[in-house]
């Protein structure tokens, strides 16, 4: 990836494990797309002070060239995962692969687009 990728925490302390995954899965975006210009990544824990049943969440920023703002949000759900951040960040990273390939397939018209059905008069 050309930029750095900025990395916030809330609510939760800065993990070295964690920022290596981030920085993993953000390094994997550029196979999808080459022309990211910001990727800012929110890994957060909203009520900290809970010990159960306690959501983690990651939302993922991405600019591309051409003015295309990519965001990708995903929250823990209750699947009884003994690595439950990481999961949260893998799923995140997942989304926004799809969303960067769309957008991708769109600017270089891959995309099928339908005619006007009205003949012309």
């Amino acid at each position: 990836m050309q930029l750095p990728v900025n990395i916030t925490y809330r609510g939760l302390k800065k993990s070295q494990g964690i920022e290596q995954l981030v920085l993993e899965k953000a390094t994997r975006l550029d196979k999808f797309c080459d022309h990211i210009s910001r990727c800012d990544v929110a890994i957060e824990q909203p009520n900290h002070t809970h010990h159960k049943g306690n959501p983690y969440r990651c939302r993922i920023d991405v600019t591309v060239a051409r003015g295309h703002e990519l965001v990708a949000d995903e929250r823990q759900t209750d699947n009884g995962s003994h690595q439950p951040l990481n999961k949260v960040i893998h799923d995140a990273f997942k989304t926004m692969e799809g969303e960067l390939r769309r957008v991708v397939d769109k600017q270089r018209r891959d995309v099928k687009t339908h005619a006007n059905t009205r003949s012309p008069k």
